[in-house]
């Protein structure tokens, strides 16, 4: 039996892997929404503002992780997680998993809880990721301190490195692979063979639009911010793209 889950921003196309998964036969629990969600999702938004409460904002974009990864797991986290995963974890499918964008908010923590798992990193480039509204856009509404804004494309930049850098922070896991979603789109099979070796399942294919990528391109914008021209560089993002 094994576990796979999905860490990666609202708005990266995590839609886009939660539906090959459960095209694939893996079980992704009882209730889906159309993105692909495991619903409903009260507990995991009650255990991301837990977690929350012990990341230190140093003030401006910088927010400092370090505590998460050796202090005692809330033990009301704990019971949230389960209760959120409760039919993922009593499954008893060969394959199953989950993905909610949610679940990258708590991800130092989930990784400590469940070492074991098969975890798919997701990105897409920020100028795309940030066009389209998410939940996430507003990180206070989880409990997460940071800098105001009244520019919502900012507030949506904001929260794109926020979430990379709780995912840098973090130890790499066990099972790890890292997919952009641009390559996901626009080599499809050349993906999809890395994601079958690292599963170790056959993948369904689903339909993918390549305008889907450098969407940013016919946008009024705004969508560069220069504080996110690092892990743009890092990630391959560049305006050749």
């Amino acid at each position: 039996m094994s576990t796979v889950t999905v860490i990666g921003r609202g708005h990266s196309g995590t839609r886009a892997i939660s539906h090959t998964l459960y095209a694939s036969g893996v079980f992704m629990g009882r209730t889906l929404n159309s993105s692909g969600d495991k619903i409903p999702p009260e507990a995991m938004y009650d255990a991301c503002r837990i977690l929350a409460k012990y990341v230190k904002w140093n003030g401006g974009l910088s927010w400092d992780f370090s505590s998460l990864h050796t202090m005692e797991i809330d033990e009301q986290f704990e019971a949230l997680i389960n209760s959120y995963l409760e039919d993922v974890l009593s499954n008893e499918s060969k394959h199953r998993g989950w993905k909610i964008p949610e679940t990258t908010l708590v991800y130092p923590w989930i990784l400590r809880l469940f070492p074991d798992l098969k975890y798919i990193h997701w990105i897409r480039d920020p100028r795309d990721c940030i066009l389209s509204g998410h939940g996430t856009d507003d990180l206070r509404r989880f409990g997460v301190e940071g800098p105001l804004t009244d520019d919502l494309r900012k507030r949506r930049a904001i929260s794109w490195l926020y979430q990379y850098q709780i995912m840098q922070s973090t130890p790499k896991p066990k099972h790890y692979i890292l997919i952009r979603f641009e390559d996901f789109v626009l080599r499809q099979e050349e993906t999809l063979s890395r994601l079958e070796d690292f599963l170790d399942i056959p993948l369904a294919r689903i339909i993918v639009r390549p305008d889907a990528v450098g969407r940013w391109r016919i946008d009024p914008g705004p969508y560069s911010f220069e504080f996110l021209a690092d892990a743009m560089r890092e990630n391959g993002y560049s305006e050749e793209l």
